[in-house]
């Protein structure tokens, strides 16, 4: 039967015909979709229609509007019937036989039923008084009667919509995030709320608002076929349950996927999931901008009237290089080429999380659009802007997801295609496996301070349940993965394997100390075996805790975390014989050795700038090979004051320390002095490196005195706003009395800012103790520094003295 026989047959059999006609259309198995919600809107418009002319004879000034969902022609099988009967109160007992005679045979039938008879005045000052019922009312349509009353309202209601936009659209934002609390995430949830979860059905008709209201809207590329597959599993959940719910059970998931023609209940989720995603980010852009604009309106008349009527120009502030934040956004600077730089998505993100800004949707879609792949290996900067992304903490997530939307992650990352919006069907995990391994990073970001090499905590905190995407167990299958990612972004080989390592044993520690007897030592002896070295297992045990708390509340617990830190005591014994060896003396290059000569000879600093490149992968050095960074040598005559000397010299120019290495050094036989070298890897944050002849001439005046450092230092960062940015963990600073016979080594970890080498160095010198070597490495956001020091006769030391000068080290850097 075709759709005009099934809607003759409602017109000429009244209710009984509309029933059997309904139940026809919905067991039609060649039609779903939006096609069958159409002709079910079009099957029920027919039907009304008649009951609304046979009841209203000879009435004028009434007609019949179906708003909400109805109103936008999106039936689904046990959708409610949300109708307004309107009049213009001539005749309210007329209106009211009329009403009955429509009402009851809907509820003759069973169908829910939302409906109100109301005047055009009442109607609108409904709608004034209730946001609910304006939103409904921004999707009336026609159905019979007075056309001319139905457009009357349509276009009385739009303009009320549009003039009170700067109020309701607050409102409207505030209701959405009180809907969000109550009922979550949509893209993470097991059992989700089709419609009033965020990134639900009721989040995309918010936004079909915000568009209607003229003030702002939301990234349309993929919303509309989001929102038809949301519908689409509603529709499916409605027929296999028979109940207008829109909570998809996990006993429904296998029916309603099967009624859609899907593979399983996990294909019908990642689905699911992948709709919310694009409805939710559509959001926050959307909400984003009509706050922008809003503040822009409140702002502009008193701009103007302070500026004389002129208009103003937007204030643009540095963050990296290429990348500037502009009305509480990132953005990409005038000058930046996406197309010539394969690092500046990377350096973007970093950039807005280290800062707590959102990425700006114009920036990611023109570098998603014309940015190269980037080489491999990758470039020094762009593993490091990789770690310090992942080391932000919480504002990690968003920019992430804002990479992620359009198309940059699995550009960056290919494998992770295979994990985006993969549920996991686990009461303990309370995230899809994509967003459980940034919420590992984040946590692990808060450990940054207690593991030697943050940089390898966060790229497997990202990696560690990588292998999730495939056949087998998801740790040996992600310990393959992570190798061959680590290597591409860059590690070497060591670190490859360590990362690895990380991945392969992630839930070994958690495993062992929950289920095998501790006391037993070829328990420890297998798990010592596994690790290899205490560095390792350092990291190892940051990971184990930043997994479980990023699963979920019943992942760890206290007891939990003593078992834990009981089998790595017990294990770091085991591996207590792998202690690092003393500092020794390393011979000097030609280069260096030079410079030590001309230092001494006159009797001031030297210094030398060389950029480090490499060509592209696969290809051999032709053109202008890209920077990786800057070596900067700097020999000079054994003084007090070197170190901060030369730190607050580099903070002052804007350079930033990636790698840092001073000593002594020995000279040959012959030349009198002695002599610290450093040998440095440097990059500008944004702009062109500064000359050599002028960072010469400023090292001098720092150790002669003349050259106040720390007040320039002061008077920059009193010149810039204060970011709300990233709440960094606090700085750690450590003695390990065991890692050298011939200095004290004390280590530093820190959230990596301008300035704080200068700070260091400064407070070691207020201490009054020797530098024998620095051996400083910024690693990602994090610096991990350590310092080999003396007491005034070279000798290490004492232990009261060195946790003495450790802990007013960690005061400075907490003040």
């Amino acid at each position: 039967m075709t759709g005009t026989d099934v809607q003759k047959e409602a017109e000429d059999s009244g209710p009984s015909g509309y029933a059997a006609a309904r139940l026809r259309l919905l067991n039609e198995e060649a039609r779903s979709g939006p096609p069958r919600r159409a002709a079910l809107a079009e099957l029920t418009d027919d039907w009304l229609t008649g009951l609304f002319t046979a009841g209203s004879e000879g009435m004028r000034g009434v007609s019949l509007i179906a708003v909400g969902g109805y109103g936008r022609g999106e039936l689904s099988p046990r959708s409610d019937l949300d109708l307004l009967l309107l009049h213009d109160g001539s005749d309210p007992k007329a209106v009211a036989a009329l009403a009955d005679r429509l009402w009851y045979p809907v509820w003759d039938l069973g169908l829910a039923l939302d409906h109100s008879v109301r005047t055009p005045a009442e109607a609108r000052k409904t709608s004034g008084e209730d946001l609910k019922v304006q939103l409904g009312l921004l999707d009336a349509r026609h159905l019979a009667g007075d056309l001319g009353l139905t457009a009357g309202l349509r276009t009385a209601v739009l303009a009320d919509w549009r003039n009170q936009a700067p109020k309701r659209l607050p409102e409207l934002q505030e209701l959405c995030a009180e809907r969000a609390e109550r009922q979550g995430e949509l893209q993470y949830l097991l059992e989700p709320d089709l419609k009033e979860a965020r990134g639900g059905l009721r989040d995309a008709t918010a936004l079909r608002a915000v568009a209607a209201s003229w003030l702002a809207d939301a990234p349309r590329e993929g919303l509309a076929d989001a929102r038809r597959r949301l519908l689409d599993v509603r529709d499916a959940l409605h027929l296999a349950t028979g109940r207008a719910t829109d909570r998809l059970a996990l006993q429904e998931q296998d029916q309603v996927a099967a009624e859609l023609g899907l593979l399983d209940a996990d294909t019908l989720l990642r689905q699911v999931y992948e709709a919310a995603r694009l409805v939710s980010y559509a959001s926050d852009v959307t909400w984003r901008e009509v706050g922008r604009v809003l503040r822009s309106r409140a702002v502009r008349p008193r701009l103007r009237a302070m500026l004389g009527g002129g208009k103003p120009t937007a204030e643009r502030s540095p963050l990296a290089e290429g990348v500037v934040e502009q009305d509480g956004e990132v953005v990409l600077a005038r000058a930046a080429r996406p197309e010539r730089d394969p690092v500046l998505p990377l350096r973007a993100a970093a950039a807005a999380a280290q800062a707590g800004l959102p990425l700006s949707l114009h920036a990611v879609r023109r570098m998603a659009a014309t940015v190269r792949p980037l080489p491999t290996p990758w470039p020094a900067e762009a593993r490091e802007q990789l770690v310090t992304l992942l080391g932000s903490g919480r504002p990690t997530i968003e920019v992430w997801e804002a990479l992620e939307a359009e198309g940059l992650i699995t550009r960056l990352l290919p494998d992770w295609e295979r994990v985006r919006c993969r549920p996991q069907r686990n009461a303990v995990h309370i995230w899809t496996v994509d967003r459980h391994l940034i919420e590992t990073a984040v946590r692990a970001s808060e450990f940054t301070r207690r593991v030697s090499r943050p940089d390898l905590l966060l790229v497997a905190a990202l990696l560690h349940d990588i292998g999730k995407g495939w056949p087998g167990d998801h740790s040996v299958a992600g310990e393959i993965i992570a190798k061959d990612v680590a290597a591409r972004i860059g590690f070497d080989r060591h670190d490859v394997a360590v990362v690895a390592t990380l991945v392969r044993h992630h839930l070994l520690l958690v495993e062992t100390a929950t289920r095998r007897d501790l006391e037993d030592p070829a328990t420890v002896r297998s798990v010592a075996e596994a690790v290899g070295s205490q560095g390792t297992l350092e990291l190892l045990h940051a990971l184990t805790e930043a997994d479980a708390l990023a699963t979920g509340p019943a992942a760890w617990s206290s007891w939990r975390g003593s078992l834990v830190a009981d089998l790595v005591e017990r294990v770091s014994a085991v591996l207590a014989g792998d202690v690092p060896a003393d500092l020794e003396d390393a011979a000097p290059t030609a280069e260096q050795e030079r410079l030590a000569i001309e230092a001494v000879a006159t009797g001031s600093p030297v210094l030398s700038l060389r950029a480090q490149t490499e060509p592209p992968a696969g290809q051999e050095p032709s053109g202008d090979p890209e920077p990786l960074g800057v070596e900067l040598l700097i020999a000079v005559p054994e003084q007090p004051g070197v170190l901060p000397a030369v730190a607050g010299v580099l903070a002052m120019h804007r350079l930033t320390v990636r790698t840092a290495e001073l000593r002594s050094l020995t000279l040959p036989d012959g030349v009198d002095g002695t002599v610290l070298l450093l040998d440095w890897r440097v990059a500008a944050e944004y702009g062109s490196l500064p000359q050599a002849a002028r960072l010469r001439a400023d090292l001098v005046r720092a150790l002669d005195g003349s050259l106040d450092i720390a007040g320039r230092l002061a008077e920059r960062d009193a010149a810039y706003p204060r970011r709300r940015g990233v709440v960094a963990p606090p700085p750690r600073v450590s003695v390990h009395p065991a890692a050298s016979r011939l200095a004290t080594v004390i280590e530093v970890r820190s959230q990596d800012a301008p300035g704080l080498l200068f700070r260091i160095g400064r407070a070691l010198e207020d201490a009054s103790v020797q530098m024998r070597s620095a051996h400083v490495s910024t690693l990602g956001a994090n610096a991990v520094d350590a310092f080999y020091v003396t007491g005034p006769e070279g000798a290490p030391l004492p232990g009261d003295e060195a946790e003495s000068v450790a802990r007013k080290l960690e005061e400075t850097l907490r003040g």
